[in-house]
């Protein structure tokens, strides 16, 4: 069955049926192609299209499709073009009132329309992943408040840090996310029926009423850039690869962390698989599946990207394409996002090796060259005295902790006694109170907010 056909002497080859056809992937539209002809199907009745009796009769048929659409028979030995296409043909099987289901309503503003309906839904569903997520972070960083790790720069250990500071540079990267989420919803959020193919419907719907229907916020302004427009979708991708993205340098953090050189955590056995040939594995696959995953993630938005970047108004066949990086973008996202959790929830922290690696590197230099300037040692000359200080502690195989107040004194007047306190890493982080910084009042603080930020978020 096709929507169209009167303007052609003979139908389409079997090779461009078989070319064209999206039934396989967008099958998945199908209860937001119900829900949104229904709402259209009141907006007949309202121009006078349909009477009462019709409706009522299309709505209720409409609806036994819905739950027979819930169930795989609905789609067996199906070869329609499309979704769309199998739901009128299901409905005129049902009633002959599927002849004016139609009228005055395209299918550019129905694939709009449905896309958005989904993809609406979906996004919900993602936003409690991510919440989810996130209060996971929240308390595996309440779960170790005193624990302090060697901060990283170029990979070479920079400062210490707070266990629970570290966490929260994830909560942000992931509140960042979820306030992207929120608003690609509000652009998702905007009903398009009543555009019609790319000039507005020659009918005169009410598309406020239609966008009540249907719980939308708004209606789109311009038919035309209805029939072009893709970009809620780019939207909700350009999020997904942000969250990924997160994901994949948490990722790659924790699987060097879990590793035997580090030491500093242990996976769960749930989020890990052993190897087929060496006994003693325990390798962090979910991890590494998150971190590819971002790889495919990228290649959908990318490939979406490239299909509309050339593309003159209006609609074009190839939008077909936008269906299925979508759909899998929206899969992996949730999928991803799932997995970091469980990792999150079933992964321990051992506080003394990364102490231990604080305490033996020169992550305190930093302090001791600040409290120089402090003391008024202008911060060029301090930075080059603490420098030296480094050098001749690496050359003799010396740790902060090896130094006595009279060596320090020894090797420089500036390093009085006072500045025996700073070797200890846990000490110089107090002089980093400011807000965002990681000393331990400063955090606490910002644990405070976090947790009252994710009470907000799940409201």
């Amino acid at each position: 069955m096709k929507l169209w056909g009167g303007r052609f002497e003979a139908g389409p080859s079997e090779v461009f049926e078989k070319f064209g056809e999206s039934l396989h992937f967008d099958k998945r539209l199908v209860d937001a192609d119900i829900r949104g002809s229904q709402a259209f199907a009141r907006a007949l009745s309202r121009v006078g299209i349909l009477n009462a009796s019709e409706l009522d009769t299309l709505l209720s048929v409409f609806e036994t499709m819905r739950k027979e659409a819930a169930t795989p028979a609905f789609f067996a030995g199906a070869t329609d073009e499309d979704v769309h296409t199998l739901v009128i043909r299901k409905l005129k099987e049902k009633t002959p009132l599927a002849d004016k289901i139609h009228t005055g309503r395209s299918r550019n503003e129905q694939v709009s329309l449905d896309v958005r309906l989904w993809l609406r839904d979906e996004i919900d569903g993602v936003r409690k992943l991510l919440v989810d997520l996130l209060g996971s972070v929240l308390t595996i960083a309440e779960k170790y408040p005193d624990a302090i790790i060697p901060g990283y720069t170029h990979m070479r250990r920079a400062q210490a840090v707070l266990w629970p500071h570290y966490c929260l540079a994830y909560f942000e990267m992931l509140a960042r996310d979820l306030e992207r989420l929120d608003q690609t919803r509000a652009r998702v959020n905007v009903m398009p029926l009543g555009s019609g193919a790319l000039a507005g419907s020659g009918f005169p719907f009410d598309r406020e009423a239609i966008a009540k229907d249907l719980g939308f916020a708004a209606i789109t302004k311009n038919s035309m850039d209805v029939s072009a427009d893709r970009d809620w979708a780019l939207d909700f991708m350009h999020f997904a690869n942000l969250t990924v993205l997160h994901l994949s340098r948490l990722s790659e953090d924790w699987i060097l962390y879990s590793c035997e050189e580090f030491g500093w955590l242990d996976l769960g056995d749930g989020v890990t698989s052993g190897s087929s040939l060496m006994p003693q594995k325990k390798n962090p696959d979910s991890l590494e599946l998150i971190r590819g995953k971002s790889g495919r993630v990228i290649g959908d938005y990318l490939a979406l990207m490239t299909t509309m970047k050339g593309l003159p108004l209006t609609y074009n066949r190839d939008m077909q394409e936008d269906k299925e990086p979508l759909f899998d973008a929206v899969d992996q996202v949730a999928g991803c996002l799932k997995m970091a959790k469980v990792v999150v929830d079933t992964t321990k922290l051992n506080p003394a090796l990364p102490r231990q690696a604080a305490e033996v590197s020169w992550v305190v230099a930093t302090d001791l060259a600040e409290e120089l300037a402090r003391r008024g040692t202008p911060f060029h000359q301090a930075h080059q005295l603490v420098g030296k200080l480094v050098l001749h502690s690496v050359r003799h195989q010396m740790k902060p902790s090896d130094w006595t107040v009279a060596e320090l004194e020894k090797f420089a007047p500036q390093f009085t006694a006072e500045f025996a306190r700073l070797l200890n890493p846990a000490e110089g982080m107090k002089s980093r109170e400011l807000p965002g910084g990681t000393g331990p009042k400063a955090v606490a603080q910002a644990l405070g907010q976090a947790k009252e930020r994710l009470t907000g978020w799940k409201g």
